[in-house]
């Protein structure tokens, strides 16, 4: 026997009802995330490692069903077109860049027969998009990448969308990308064969933390700005909260017991800008978003970013970002069809 072929002696004793592996469909689309991907399909790899078992299988399939690239330029071999699969496969969609040009109508298609039949469906990173617009998330909970949550919420109102690592309801199941699809995957390798099998399986990743879906995608607001001042972090939540409908900062101060005064010398000393001026930044960092990722009108992103004139919104957009929104729109669509 070959020596890459042997196994080293169990780590973990699992017991099987049956010889028969869990399959796994992984359907890359064109320019998928390479790291959310290889967090999911490690994971099974080192459950069948540690066990001295085939407790997993995978297959690679994708449109045109020959290869595939990531996003980061590197190309990948397909096992299989979009055809039909066991109802007992356990399909994951791999997204990434540009989700509404490569959420095709036949890749739609192909997803809403496979849930009809009864398969296991979900998506990692932004492929939650793919899963949305086919109709299969509708009633269900969700999250996708936070970076395209906002867009996501304003297309699709009948999907609950949390900001968990990953979620998993019934037969539907979403991760946001990135070491999320670790969890996730540690998750499904608990359910199937316990608790003791994933741990080794996270300590072969060394993955000392394992998430759950009821851990939120981003880091802390105090870690993220770099200030652990708790009223700071308070106001910024509150920001973030109401972006479609601004709050003034006289009433931000008083949420936080602050006077006007005391919550301008807290922004200037901590973060070198108004309250007012972060404020419209993250607005204005949604608006960037909605331009980049719908088709929402300009004027419908500049009410969903509480800004009341389109004129103003513009105004303020090109004062930020050195262009109109309408040319950043034109830029990404060129880029797109390039």
């Amino acid at each position: 026997m070959d020596a890459s072929d042997s196994r080293p002696a169990p780590l973990v004793d699992v017991a099987v009802e049956n010889d028969r592996p869990r399959r796994f469909v992984f359907v890359l689309l064109d320019q998928f995330t390479l790291l959310s991907f290889a967090c999911a399909i490690e994971p099974l790899r080192i459950a069948n490692r540690v066990t001295g078992k085939t407790l997993y299988s995978w297959i690679l399939a994708g449109e045109g069903g020959e290869r595939v690239s990531c996003s980061n330029g590197a190309t990948f071999l397909l096992d299989t077109d979009l055809r039909e699969m066991s109802r007992d496969d356990t399909v994951l969609v791999c997204g990434g860049l540009d989700m509404q040009r490569t959420t095709t109508r036949a890749l739609m298609n192909w997803l809403r027969r496979e849930a009809r039949r009864g398969a296991t469906v979900g998506g990692l990173c932004t492929a939650g998009y793919a899963l949305a617009k086919a109709g299969l998330l509708d009633g269900k909970k969700a999250t996708i990448h936070w970076e395209n949550q906002d867009s996501f919420s304003e297309e699709f109102e009948g999907v609950t969308l949390t900001k968990s690592v990953f979620s998993v309801d019934g037969n539907r199941i979403t991760a946001a990308g990135g070491t999320a699809s670790v969890d996730l995957m540690l998750k499904l390798i608990a359910d199937d064969h316990g608790d003791e099998l994933a741990g080794a399986v996270a300590d072969q990743l060394i993955h000392s933390s394992i998430r759950t879906d009821q851990d939120t995608q981003r880091m802390s607001i105090p870690t993220r700005i770099g200030v652990r001042h708790p009223k700071l972090g308070q106001v910024i939540q509150i920001m973030e909260e109401n972006l479609e409908e601004p709050i003034s900062p006289a009433q931000l101060a008083k949420e936080v017991s602050l006077s006007t005064r005391q919550l301008e010398r807290l922004f200037r000393r901590y973060l070198n800008r108004s309250p007012k001026r972060y404020y419209m930044e993250l607005r204005l960092q949604k608006a960037r978003n909605l331009l980049m990722q719908t088709d929402m009108s300009v004027i419908n992103i500049a009410l969903a970013c509480g800004f009341t004139s389109p004129s103003h919104f513009s105004k303020c957009y090109r004062a930020h970002y050195q262009t109109t929104p309408y040319r950043e729109r034109g830029t990404q669509a060129r880029k797109t069809t390039d």
